[in-house]
């Protein structure tokens, strides 16, 4: 929403350069433009995963242009490059397929659409003459073949302005365009005219697109990572169409008009015929049209000379090309002379690929044609010119050739004039050998059972050479030993009772300050447990499990539901004390029931005394209610019958009883309370006349047989008061007719009833639980009571929450050492699940823990020694790979339970979650609510599960317990009020109700299948479906509801469900024909008559206008009041930018306090109170020494001491907030509680921000992840107990958090507000157990983004692919650390034996084995693993930071090759530091900028007035030369990979002949006659092994320059993935070099030199809510490499020791939480002492000095920002 004036880039703009004059070339507009509108735009784009993180299953385009300029752009290609004559179209089809195929296999939903008005950067208009021609051509026929592809749909327009496209937008509703934004250009560059000309054309573009309300994505710097597609994304500005400078709009003008210009000036043959969307003809089917108009076409005009051989050779290798392979295509370009080249560059080639280009145009059609095929033609006609032609081309070519040459009279062609014109043919190189790659030995148990892959290695007398490094720094080359924590090397991973060593004993002080947190944090715990409540909203109720081990009939408590004993034998006669035990507990159970009468009737006298209204006396009862009588089931049902009495009382009162509105009110009010007293299932024969007597006044008398049980025989017992009469004793009639309802029961029930609907699904009593679980529920409890993994996926609501606790119960019942594992998503859900676990839960293990907690930050309890334990998915994946915990807790896991499963597909972490998965020794339970097409991913984990031997069950419930009722809050409507105080403020009636149907109106074409109906949304459907009149008479009356629904009961919410199915079936087929521009169709008329009046008078265009953030801000008191005043506190106000976050919180607070001050100040009443306090205070000291005196007198005497003060003055504070002036709850929480929680938020880091007590006090509160954790825990309790009312909050509040609000609001829209997010965030509303209905409320959306998010569509999950090296390197770290613990073996086999690793992989098991030999032999020649798997030293550096990879094994190669040691013997060690820290930022927190920040003019405007440099300096020379040749050593050993895989199952790959996407088969026709130039062409290509085919047709073999050609190269059927090969290119390629389009943000940098967050945001384009998470990330990491090299120099400094001493060697230490420093507890020392550990060398410890040094510095400015 952008409260913070983030992106006012645009506000203002347009008017900051009056020098700008009224006429300007296209290079100043360009200038301009960039300086004061692109380049700062840019600062506000964001870096995003476009499916997982924004865009999901919606609907985008791509544009063609872009998209083909990027196929044309490509180095590899040999089309339109300089020098070069070939046109090898067959390899840009394939890069083109492999380039859609990426967004294909992603699920992406997008179209390819063209606009003319941005060819001109595709098609080069400005260069030669050759390269234009050649790729106006390309771009035709890779226009034409899109055409043909079925996964694509295509379309073209002229601008978007274009009336074809505007209509394109309203049918479609694409979501962003992805497109090029022109690149950039240097001084140099910017003096070509035409470059600047289509780069200023390209940049209007996007302006127009933004402008139009469409966001923009870039196209080149998109980067395909696993299953995410990610890029820049500009947001749309709305706000731009005020127009830039008239004279920028001309200059774009007149660039565009002299591109036109030029292209014309070029063409030979005509104007250049637009592009259009109608269908191609078949090219198979081609009876040489083509050619024909080709030839007509050429002939047409003079072609330049008298190119007779030239011509005939083109069209014979046209019609060749029909029959030939792709594998014979593959070639390299031939030998020619230069006179030849330049006829071919200058004169022909132009001419003929430009008449090429109009005969495809004209005729609708395509053609194939290949330079080098040609070229080859040529030299065999050139050296066999008397060969005849027919034994040259073949008989079908030479006939077909033959029929086409005829129409055409362009001379006879005389071939032997090109002789001489070839170089000697030179033969191709042979096709890379895989035996000439050689790895290096190694044999392990584990990895000899799996592999069954077959590579030569080195031979013995080789490794010496191959292992020895050139130089050794930090690198000592021993075994790692695995057995200590890595950040402090005092600690053992294992515990003294597991046979580690004892921890050192505490000082006093650190005893202290440790008792004094556990004190603190049991006290959060205690005062979190205290207000979680159960799914109906009661209190949880702690159970006690005894050990295991005391009994063995307490074991197995947990039992399925047992059935009755069926006997035959008769029961037993009691005995006489029996029957006495009987009768006794009979009299007492009668003695309660007349006590209970009379109580019951004494305070029905009491409320009758009063005689006060239902309303008041509803206060009443619910004080009865807490009385323990009120439970027993007569009582209860008295109450609720008296409640009737008096309602019934009242409505007979009323003075417009007879209206409808006064009937509705009073019939749902008094049904309630009937169904409330059927459901206790106990009567009287009173309470059953009263009943009846109610149903048959309302007018239910069909369902009395339904809402009533027969009392029992001889029960005569009497009510405790006198019941209304309602029906005429003698016939039976109603006493008051205007009580019958005026419609049909059924009718009434959809109408009113709804929200009070039985909502169980096949719901039965269960002895497992407390409650009566539903069908799906139970198949819940079966499967894990079996010991099967489960998958579930239903909605929040729907009731998944006792799956995890059963799941502990069981575990805690069955034995005292089982572990379950809670994986939670996020540290504040870790925190609210350990409380409920502690409130739930009690076990006495003899000293151990019955839970702990193990998170980034914290640590409670001990996690290795408890039963369960709750962590997140970092923890648990190091725990299960620590070699000490394999051997010994490990196999103790019972189950793993992963909340909020759907994480997996994130960006950040979701390799970890499948990690846990292929790791997991026992079964896992996944529960989510929103996982998009679960099938998928359920086939894959039940394959992962039944792997490990553990039967697996997928549970899907897709109906939520409470339904979601929408509303669009009307910003432009006038509120009519302005707010002065809470007490006289009155509803805006600005939320307009949306009924889910009328958001169809946007133009879908299906329902999302959680799109559901309440039971009032269904009838007033059936009643738009009546009104419309399409409906045929009899399948309207099937869906009449007196006919569709049974009279005789209540409809439960499953019948309601069944009839919206019947419903939407109806619509169905209007929605295949919908066409939104049509109102007079049925659809729309059904919209119409559902639609809020008031929306549907509002202009569309108002409705999607967004508002500014001035209105934003200025309406937001009206919203949150409306919403109190509406009852629809507490809510939730969910923003996904943290400073938004707290600006709407401060704007709330100001006008509270404003409004406050105005009130006090001119309230008499006010200021009399205040100084009748003020002299009350003034008395103080008189009254302290009446009580002195008092207390002296007690002494003396034994009177008793005066009453204690309890004036209204002692309690009054003039400072507190006055209720009418707070949103906080009045009666949930006392003053003192909460000063106390205040004062404890006095001493935490970071410290809170000035607002937030303030807020506190007022029941507004501020939720994300980079406020204090502390404080965040208060505000979810003090949000539980309902004081905090109003709470502003990030998507982490969505994650699980039990945070049960009545509303939820989105405030402004975010492109991290996607479908996943939107469910998540609403599904916070309605509170199980306290609300029937939850409400959704969109504020500052605009219409169209709220029916899209409504319409949205849960995406498929995505994958990553969880077999990286740094895996591989701490796989074989757990199996030599435990000494091959069977948990550990398992845990590998299970892994390597997969059909399919991951579930969005293509690799299958063989592939994968090939992989891991691979990246072992990457590893060992990293001195990280020996030849036996065992890790070696510099392994712990790779380990603790597996998280970067692969900048962590770049940081290895560093301290090997002694760079950090270059850097920090530098003299000065402010030089020292300042270089080491820009090698971090090189290595570490990488954040890219968009390209527009790379020049240096761009830059200069940009930091003219900021410290920050903005764009990080190159990489040192040194520093690159190690990285670039560590990348060579990894190119050369996948490229090895990639030649043994594609060699030895060359007969599994097959062929290498298909298109990625298309899948059409490029094989030739092997049947034709053999003919020269086919023999030719076969003994000539090129071989290949691992290279694409397709690629090989631009002349490239098996020779790979870099890491991504070697993945993006490859061919069908090698699935190599780029980013867990462990390269360094994006490390070391210089900005705008090659494919790197981006530049590297500096702000971690700038940061450290002047330590100011302000230049971060405004210079660097860092939001303000990210800057503590990104610095703080970066401290860590920071922390995690001087914990490394402390634990080296302690290592060397022993190895020292031992060298002198001769004693065994020191094992290095690592451990679990081998990741985050903060995971040190309080008063660990977090660095090592002074003085340099005993034989360290000054080189070694200078380093490590420098280090820390930089460290502490960069720490002090990071604190800082909290002062």
């Amino acid at each position: 929403m952008d409260l913070e004036e983030f992106e006012t880039v645009d506000e203002g703009l347009f008017t900051r350069d009056t020098s700008f004059g009224s006429q300007q070339s296209a290079a100043q507009a360009l200038a301009w433009i960039d300086a004061n509108w692109y380049t700062p735009t840019s600062r506000y784009s964001r870096w995003m995963d476009l499916l997982g993180d924004y865009a999901g299953s919606e609907p985008f385009v791509i544009d063609g242009h872009s998209l083909i300029q990027m196929v044309l752009d490509d180095p590899l290609l040999a089309i339109a490059s300089p020098g070069d004559p070939s046109f090898q179209v067959l390899h840009a089809i394939h890069a083109l397929e492999r380039l859609l195929n990426e967004f294909v296999k992603r699920s992406a939903i997008f179209d390819v659409v063209f606009f003319d008005r941005t060819r001109h950067m595709t098609l080069q208009t400005g260069e030669s003459q050759f390269i234009v021609a050649s790729r106006t051509l390309a771009r035709r026929l890779l226009f034409n073949h899109l055409r043909t592809l079925e996964q694509v749909r295509v379309y073209a327009f002229e601008d978007i302005s274009d009336r074809g496209w505007k209509e394109y937008q309203m049918m479609n509703k694409p979501m962003f365009v992805m497109t090029h934004d022109g690149g950039q250009l240097n001084a140099q560059a910017l003096q070509n005219i035409f470059k600047a000309q289509k780069v200023l054309c390209q940049r209007m573009f996007i302006f127009d697109l933004l402008s139009d309300g469409l966001a923009v994505t870039l196209l080149p710097v998109a980067e395909f990572r696993d299953s995410k597609i990610l890029s820049f994304v500009y947001e749309s500005k709305l706000s731009l169409r005020a127009g830039l400078p008239a004279a920028v709009v001309t200059a774009a003008g007149a660039a565009y008009a002299a591109l036109n210009v030029r292209e014309t000036k070029g063409q030979m043959f005509g104007q250049l015929r637009p592009l259009h969307s109608s269908p191609v003809r078949d090219a198979d089917a081609d009876d040489g049209t083509v050619l024909k108009e080709l030839l007509n076409v050429y002939l047409s005009t003079n072609a330049g000379g008298d190119h007779s051989e030239l011509l005939h050779a083109f069209v014979m290798h046209c019609i060749l090309l029909k029959n030939l392979s792709v594998q014979d295509r593959a070639r390299r370009l031939e030998d020619i002379h230069p006179p030849l080249t330049a006829k071919l560059l200058n004169t022909f080639l132009p001419s003929i690929l430009q008449a090429t280009e109009m005969a495809v145009a004209s005729t609708n059609s395509t053609i194939d044609i290949d330079g080098r095929v040609y070229l080859s033609l040529l030299r065999c006609l050139a050296e066999n010119s008397d060969v005849p032609l027919q034994d040259i081309v073949g008989p079908d070519v030479h006939q077909l050739y033959g029929e086409i040459i005829t129409t055409s009279n362009y001379g006879r062609p005389d071939y032997s004039r090109l002789t001489g014109q070839f170089l000697p043919c030179s033969m191709p190189n042979p096709a890379a050998n895989p035996t000439d790659t050689r790895l290096l030995p190694f044999s392990n148990v584990v990895f000899d059972g799996l592999s069954t892959i077959h590579v030569q290695v080195e031979d013995e007398g080789n490794l010496e050479e191959e292992l020895s490094p050139a130089a050794e720094h930090f690198d000592v080359g021993v075994l790692f030993s695995d057995t200590q924590h890595w950040h402090n090397h005092r600690k053992a991973i294992l515990p003294k009772h597991l046979g580690g060593e004892a921890p050192a004993p505490l000082t006093d002080k650190k005893r202290w300050k440790k008792l004094r947190d556990n004190q603190r944090f049991m006290k959060v715990l205690q005062d979190q447990a205290g207000t979680l409540t159960g799914a109906l909203g009661a209190a949880l109720q702690q159970i006690k499990i005894p050990p295991a081990s005391t009994s063995s009939s307490l074991r197995n408590t947990i039992k399925k539901p047992s059935q009755p004993r069926q006997s035959g034998k008769t029961a037993a006669k009691p005995s006489k004390a029996d029957v006495i035990r009987q009768e006794n507990a009979a009299r007492k159970i009668q003695k309660q029931d007349s006590d209970s009468s009379v109580w019951l009737r004494d305070r029905i006298k009491e409320m009758e005394t009063l005689r006060l209204s239902y309303g008041p006396l509803d206060r009443h009862f619910v004080a009865l209610e807490r009385n323990p009588r009120s439970k027993e089931p007569l009582v209860a049902i008295e109450m609720k019958l008296y409640r009737i009495h008096l309602l019934l009382h009242e409505w007979v009162l009323e003075a417009d009883r007879e209206s409808v509105s006064i009937r509705d009110k009073y019939t749902v009010s008094v049904m309630r309370l009937i169904k409330d007293i059927r459901d206790i299932e106990q009567t009287t024969g009173e309470i059953l006349k009263a009943v009846i007597s109610v149903l048959i006044s309302l007018g239910f008398n069909d369902y009395i047989d339904a809402l009533t049980v027969h009392p029992p025989l001889g029960d005569d017992r009497r009510l405790c008061f006198q019941f209304i009469k309602l029906v005429r004793s003698k016939t039976k009639a109603p006493v008051h007719d205007f009580m019958h309802i005026q419609e049909d029961p059924v009718v009434w029930q959809l109408r009113l009833f709804g929200e009070y609907m039985d909502r169980s699904m096949d719901s039965q009593s269960d002895a497992r639980v407390a409650f009566k679980p539903d069908a799906w529920q139970r198949e819940v409890l079966d499967a894990i009571d079996q010991d099967m993994s489960l998958l579930v996926v239903a909605p929040t609501s729907a009731g998944k929450t006792f799956i995890s606790y059963y799941a502990m119960e069981k575990v805690l019942r069955n034995s005292d050492d089982g572990v379950l594992v809670y994986i939670a998503p996020t540290k504040a859900l870790v925190s609210q699940i350990a409380a409920e676990i502690y409130a739930r839960f009690s076990k006495d293990l003899h000293g151990r823990s019955c839970w702990a907690v193990h998170t980034r930050d914290y640590r409670i309890h001990d996690p290795q020694n408890c039963q369960i334990l709750v962590t997140v998915p970092e923890v648990l994946a190091i725990m299960l790979l620590s070699p000490p915990l394999a051997k010994i807790w490990t196999p103790r896991v019972k189950c793993i339970v992963l909340d909020e499963i759907h994480t997996i597909g994130q960006q950040e972490g979701g390799a970890v979650w499948e990690q846990i998965l292929l790791l997991a020794p026992c079964p896992i339970i996944g529960l989510s609510a929103t996982v998009g097409a679960p099938e998928k991913f359920n086939q894959w984990l039940g394959a992962v599960q039944e792997a490990g031997g553990f039967k697996h069950k997928f549970v899907h419930h897709p109906h939520r317990y409470s339904h979601l009722r929408k509303y669009f809050y009307n910003v432009h409507q006038s509120s009519g009020t302005r707010f002065q105080s809470l007490d006289t403020y009155h509803s805006t009636q600005r939320m307009r109700f949306l009924h889910p149907i009328t958001m169809l109106s946007f133009g879908t074409r299906s329902l999302p299948s959680d799109l559901s109906l309440e039971a009032s949304d269904t009838w007033a459907l059936f009643n738009a479906l009546r009104s419309s009149g399409d409906i045929l008479p009899d399948a309207l009356a099937a869906l009449e509801p007196s006919s569709f629904f049974s009279k005789n009961r209540l409809l439960q919410q499953k019948d309601v469900i069944e009839y919206e199915a019947a419903l939407k079936n109806t619509l169905i087929p209007m929605l295949a024909s919908f066409d939104p521009r049509d109102s007079t169709s049925a659809l729309s008329r059904i919209i119409a008559h559902l639609q809020d009046d008031f929306l549907s008078r509002t202009p569309a265009e108002t409705l999607n206008a967004r508002p500014g953030r001035k209105v934003l801000r200025g309406n937001l008191i009206n919203l949150v009041s409306d919403l109190h005043v509406q009852n629809d506190l507490p809510a939730i106000l969910f923003s996904f930018d943290r400073t938004d976050c707290e600006i709407m919180a401060t704007d709330l607070l100001r006008i509270l306090q404003v409004k406050e001050e105005l009130w006090r100040e001119g309230n008499a009443e006010w200021k009399r109170t205040v100084s009748e306090w003020e002299a009350w205070q003034a008395r103080a000291k008189d009254r302290e020494r009446l009580a002195a005196k008092a207390k002296k007198q007690k002494k003396d005497s034994d009177a008793p001491l005066p009453a204690q003060d309890h004036e209204w003055q002692a309690s009054f504070d003039p400072e507190d907030p006055m209720p009418q002036f707070s949103f906080a709850g009045q009666h949930t929480y006392s003053k003192s509680d909460l000063e106390g929680d205040i004062k404890s938020l006095g001493w935490i880091f970071p410290p809170l921000p000035d607002w937030a007590i303030p807020c506190l006090k007022r029941g507004i509160a501020v939720h994300h992840s980079g406020m204090n954790k502390r404080y965040r825990s208060l505000v979810e309790s003090l949000f539980r107990r309902g004081f905090l009312r109003v709470v502003f909050a990030t998507g982490t509040l969505a994650l699980g958090i039990n945070a049960p609000a009545k509303t939820s609001v989105f405030c402004g829209d975010s492109p991290y507000l996607t479908a996943l997010m939107y469910r998540q965030c609403a599904g916070r509303a309605g509170r199980r157990g306290y609300d029937l209905l939850g409400k959704v409320v969109f504020y500052g959306l605009t219409m169209n983004r709220v029916q899209r998010l409504i319409l949205s569509k849960l995406p498929s999950l995505g994958a990553n692919f969880p077999i990286t090296s740094t895996l591989i390197l701490r796989l074989f770290n757990v199996l030599e650390g435990s000494d091959y613990a069977e948990a550990a073996v398992k845990s590998v086999q299970r892994i390597f034996r997969l059909p399919q690793i991951s579930f969005a992989s293509g690799e299958g098991k063989d592939q994968l084995l090939h992989h891991l030999r691979f990246s072992i032999d990457y590893l060992r020649r990293a001195h990280l693993l020996d030849g036996e798997g065992k890790p070696l030293n510099l392994f712990g550096i790779a380990g603790h930071l597996y998280y970067t990879e692969p900048s962590n094994f770049a940081l290895v190669a560093l301290l090997r090759n002694g760079v950090f040691h270059r850097i920090c013997s530098q003299p000065s060690l402010i030089s020292a530091k300042r270089d080491f820290i820009l090698l971090m930022c090189h290595l570490f927190g990488r954040r890219y900028l968009p390209s527009s920040y790379a020049t240096n003019e761009k830059l200069a405007a940009i930091i003219k007035k900021s410290p920050s440099m903005v764009v990080l300096p190159a990489l040192p020379e040194d520093v690159r030369q190690v990285l670039e040749e560590h990348d060579r050593e990894i190119l050369r050993v996948f490229t090895g990979y990639a030649l043994t895989y594609g060699s030895q199952y060359q007969a599994q790959l097959g062929p290498d002949t298909r298109l990625p996407l298309s899948k059409r088969d490029i094989s030739g026709d092997s049947t034709e006659e053999t003919s020269l130039i086919r023999s030719y062409l076969q003994s000539t290509a090129i071989p290949v092994v691992a290279r694409s085919c397709f690629v090989a047709n631009s002349g490239h073999g098996d020779e790979f320059r870099s890491v991504q050609q070697l993945v993006q190269t490859a061919r069908q059927g090698l699935c190599l993935n780029e980013h867990v090969i462990p390269s360094f290119e994006h490390i070391t390629t210089l900005p705008l070099e090659g494919d790197n389009q981006v530049v590297l943000n500096a702000y971690l940098l700038d940061f450290y030199i002047h330590g100011q967050t302000g230049a971060l945001a405004h210079a660097n384009g860092i939001r303000r809510g990210d800057v503590w998470y990104l610095l703080q990330e970066f401290v860590l990491t920071l922390k995690t490499v001087r914990g490394v090299l402390e634990q080296l120099l302690q290592k060397m400094s022993k190895d020292s020791i031992v060298n002198e001493e001769g004693t065994d060697t020191f094992e290095l230490d690592s451990g679990y939480a081998s990741y985050d420093p903060t995971e040190m507890d309080e008063g660990d020392e977090g660095s090592m002492v002074g003085s340099r550990p005993r034989g360290v060398s000054d080189s070694d410890w200078r380093v490590y000095k420098v280090a820390n040094s930089a460290l502490e510095e960069f720490e002090e400015k990071y604190r800082a920002m909290w002062a």
